[in-house]
């Protein structure tokens, strides 16, 4: 089993924010899976794909932010999915637009929601953190995180996601490195 998390915030009013990019992230592996139903259970919005033996979840924690470790620990817990098998994808400051790192475990890097769910479920997931830029000032953070990414941003980002999404496999397989070569190929740039 396996466990896809992209992390943000519920309601319209956040939907296009530059700190929902794990829900857009989800949202673009939905579609490329056949767009699966999501119900609302385990304090998210969750789907479910594949056979028993094989069975991947999707899921958007429904309870905002600073709190998505409650609604993962829910998920994991009651299918008893091993931490190996999380991928967690949510919006990076530290690092350019459209730019992406993979790791297991590690800190929080200040991210609210990692901090959230490394308390409720331990560190040793696996991280999928996607640059948004820095507004080049920490005054600006929280403004800049909660505003919309501008067209020319926006049409990279989905870009980017389409690329994730018909890339995941590698990812669930646990092959980073080719994952992140056919990532930086297809978007046409150089890794960091």
């Amino acid at each position: 089993m396996y466990l896809i998390v992209g992390l943000g915030n519920p309601g319209a009013k956040y939907e296009s924010h530059r700190h929902n990019l794990g829900f857009m992230a989800i949202d673009a592996i939905a579609e490329k899976l056949g767009s699966p139903s999501f119900s609302e259970k385990f304090d998210g919005q969750f789907a479910a794909l594949g056979t028993e033996q094989d069975k991947l979840f999707l899921l958007k924690p429904m309870n905002f932010m600073n709190n998505s470790g409650i609604s993962i620990s829910k998920l994991a817990n009651f299918y008893k999915i091993p931490l190996e098998n999380i991928i967690v994808i949510y919006d990076e400051l530290d690092l350019e637009l459209c730019k992406i790192k993979i790791k297991q475990g590690g800190g929080s890097g200040g991210h609210n929601g990692i901090k959230s769910i490394d308390s409720h479920l331990g560190k040793d997931y696996f991280r999928l953190r996607f640059g948004i830029d820095h507004p080049g000032d920490k005054d600006f953070v929280t403004p800049y995180v909660l505003s919309n990414f501008t067209n020319n941003e926006q049409a990279r980002v989905n870009k980017s996601l389409k690329i994730i999404a018909e890339n995941i496999e590698m990812l669930l397989k646990q092959e980073r490195e080719l994952f992140l070569t056919k990532y930086y190929q297809e978007l046409g740039e150089t890794e960091l």
